[in-house]
């Protein structure tokens, strides 16, 4: 059953992450490893997963996946339901942002796998028809990125509502020592890999700094969408303010795009992303509350409007694009006060990031007046030839079922109301991204 779901979702090869997790996660051992994004480690904890419940009795609740975002926690349903469309199983998401009578329905019938963010979950938790008294695997995704969101208190109350899991699967994409600790406290034995391994962009990306001022960044964006090679993207703000301005911007000169960040309700947030992989939007602008959170097959252009405060988050923006070993273009815009955070970055990477110019803008002109329309069969002006491929790839984006949503504003980052400990770190709450309490 699961053979015939993978060969129909095209997956042939494994990923090394697949390769070093799956096999020990079959054997019910526990597992713990670090993985960078796009490594394909969602399938490593699901595939395995859905091999343990397949001969099991149905109508409760055996798993539990743990995972710091609404979009992800969405992106890996999908995965479950794509994996496990032939096996009977069933699944359900709890996070925020939609009616908890809804989500409560999944408690009562028992669905196989619950797939949650914590402070909804704690929400839950709140009330008797919540309970999970048959738990036997407990997965944790992004564990990093929950500690960053601060999230830690409310995992730790999460974990004395529920059994201790007879098998337990870590993935971060650091490690840090609060989740090191963590770790420590939940696994039982452990199959290690990567361990010690260096958060890193993936191979396949690109990197390109264009130093620009931040008056010129809007031009410059709107120079590179109009050249042959830049066709769908991600370009990432470090604010949400930031975020609605360029979005905006980029509309006003005839350009399609969309924005996600933490002040956007669980229906519009899902309706940009699902028409960003639909081809509705040819442009999504986010915060780095979307870097882990975002999955589009076959994406090859990031592009950093901004540069993020520290070099983790830098590495996952870039790593939206290059997913599961494919190719993919990171173009960072560097205004002089960025400098600093760019050597940061560089320091992380272990390598000098090479500058380019665009040809033919002008740095010192005011944002372009508005364009007609482009749509994305419209050709082009082409880039220059030193940031020319040796053939012109054209971006496919896939269409992906949106997850069940509701317009409801929220307040938290996965739209719970269970209280999280603010973390500070360089001024960063759990909004998402380190620059302020507005730059999520």
């Amino acid at each position: 059953m699961l053979q015939k779901a993978v060969l129909e979702a095209g997956y042939t090869v494994p990923t090394p992450i697949q390769r070093d997790a799956i096999p020990p996660a079959l054997e019910g051992r526990d597992v713990l490893g670090c993985a960078m994004t796009g490594s394909g480690k969602t399938a490593a904890f699901v595939l395995p997963l859905l091999q343990r419940l397949i001969p099991k009795s149905r109508g409760v609740t055996r798993a539990l996946i743990l995972t710091p975002t609404r979009e992800l926690a969405a992106q890996i349903n999908e995965q479950i339901e794509v994996f496990g469309k032939f096996t009977g199983l069933k699944s359900a998401t709890i996070f925020g942002g939609v009616p908890m009578p809804a989500q409560k329905r999944a408690f009562e019938s028992g669905v196989d796998i619950i797939v949650a963010t914590p402070g909804r979950l704690l929400d839950h938790f709140q009330h008797r028809y919540a309970k999970l008294l048959s738990l036997e695997v407990l997965v944790f995704d992004e564990a990093d990125r929950m500690l960053d969101m601060g999230f830690l208190p409310d995992i730790k109350r999460v974990l004395k509502h529920i059994p201790k899991a007879q098998q337990t699967l870590f993935f971060s994409a650091t490690m840090p020592a609060p989740i090191a600790q963590l770790s420590k406290e939940l696994l039982n034995n452990p199959v290690t890999f990567n361990v010690e391994r260096k958060s890193m962009p993936a191979v396949g990306v690109t990197q390109t700094l264009f130093p620009v001022s931040q008056d010129s960044k809007p031009g410059l964006l709107l120079s590179l969408l109009e050249t042959e090679e830049v066709g769908v993207a991600i370009v990432f703000t470090r604010t949400k303010h930031r975020a609605n301005k360029v979005a905006k911007f980029l509309v006003s000169k005839g350009i399609e795009a969309e924005r996600i960040h933490g002040d956007r309700s669980q229906g519009q947030r899902t309706e940009a992303l699902a028409g960003f992989k639909s081809g509705k939007y040819r442009v999504l602008v986010a915060t780095d509350i979307a870097a882990r959170g975002i999955d589009i097959d076959a994406l090859e252009h990031v592009i950093n409007f901004d540069v993020p405060h520290v070099p983790d988050d830098y590495i996952h923006r870039v790593g939206r694009t290059a997913r599961a070993e494919r190719t993919g273009e990171a173009l960072t815009f560097v205004a002089p006060d960025e400098e600093p955070m760019i050597r940061d970055i560089e320091k992380a990477i272990g390598s000098k990031l090479p500058r380019q110019k665009l040809q033919g803008f002008n740095y010192g002109a005011a944002p372009a007046p508005v364009a007609p329309k482009i749509s994305l069969g419209q050709s082009r002006a082409p880039l220059p030839s030193s940031m020319r491929s040796s053939s012109v790839r054209q971006p496919a984006p896939q269409a992906s079922r949106p997850a069940n949503s509701s317009s409801q504003p929220t307040s938290n980052p996965d739209g719970s109301s269970a209280p999280a400990k603010r973390r500070r770190r360089g001024g960063r709450g759990r909004g998402g991204s380190r620059g302020g309490p507005q730059s999520s």
